[in-house]
């Protein structure tokens, strides 16, 4: 197939972000502040399982391992998710801004692949827009009621996650040795014009919440894990995220 290596790098960064978001989500249930938030951290991370088996399916179908063998079986240098997504749930503001930060990234990335010539990433963003649409709006609300809508100490853990997550956050638009080869064929328009209309929706969502972006000239973004180089928080995730898997990798459930 034309121009495989790039799209299996793509997808694979895609689905592992999706795995690994997903699975840090999840950390929330039962432990939310309120019961609302359990059932909506919880249900983003089923979505986000789902977007990661679809794109595993994909890889399946190009000649790669299953979903279970790619998700599971796989050592931690192998993994292409952005450190965003690695790090530690922490509290429950940086679990909000991460959210917010991540999913109008994914909001954009999946409205550029709904024009993509590969037909089954184009299809796969047509059927998740709702799910993503209900993401990003979770997100700008929680930021609106705990930003100018919220008490002194909201909008300033609030704005201390911003800060801290925001470098992260840039590492998303990692780019890749295929860039050029991505946008001629059709695939994906590219890293470089994601970060820009991310931040041209980003940056005056949290200004209108109240808070004070980071100048951009003055952040250094958290590079390296497209290429397999992860922050210490990736390896233990992966354990615990394997380790039913790893009693019994025959077992059928």
């Amino acid at each position: 197939m034309e121009h495989r290596a790039a799209l299996e790098d793509l997808l694979f960064r895609m689905a592992d972000d999706a795995l690994i978001y997903g699975h840090r989500n999840s950390e929330w249930t039962g432990l939310a502040p309120i019961l609302e938030e359990d059932i909506a951290f919880s249900s983003i991370a089923q979505d986000k399982l789902g977007h990661a088996l679809a794109l595993y399916t994909m890889l399946g179908q190009l000649g790669h391992p299953d979903p279970d063998t790619l998700a599971f079986t796989r050592q931690e240098r192998q993994f292409r998710c952005c450190h965003l997504v690695e790090l530690p749930t922490q509290d429950y503001a940086v679990a909000l801004m991460r959210h917010a930060l991540f999913d109008y990234a994914e909001r954009n990335r999946y409205r550029l692949l709904e024009q993509s010539s590969f037909a089954p990433l184009a299809a796969l963003a047509q059927k998740v827009r709702g799910e993503i649409k209900y993401h990003t709006f979770h997100a700008s609300t929680w930021l609106r009621l705990l930003g100018r809508e919220g008490t002194d100490e909201s909008r300033a853990r609030m704005q201390a996650a911003l800060e801290m997550l925001f470098p992260y956050a840039l590492g998303i638009f990692e780019p890749s040795r295929y860039e050029d080869e991505l946008r001629a064929s059709g695939i994906f328009a590219g890293e470089e014009e994601l970060r820009q209309r991310w931040l041209d929706e980003i940056i005056p969502l949290l200004e209108e919440a109240g808070y004070r972006v980071p100048p951009l000239d003055s952040v250094q973004p958290c590079y390296g894990g497209r290429s397999g180089y992860h922050t210490e928080h990736l390896q233990p995730l992966l354990d615990e995220m394997t380790a039913v898997f790893r009693i019994d990798p025959s077992a059928e459930w």
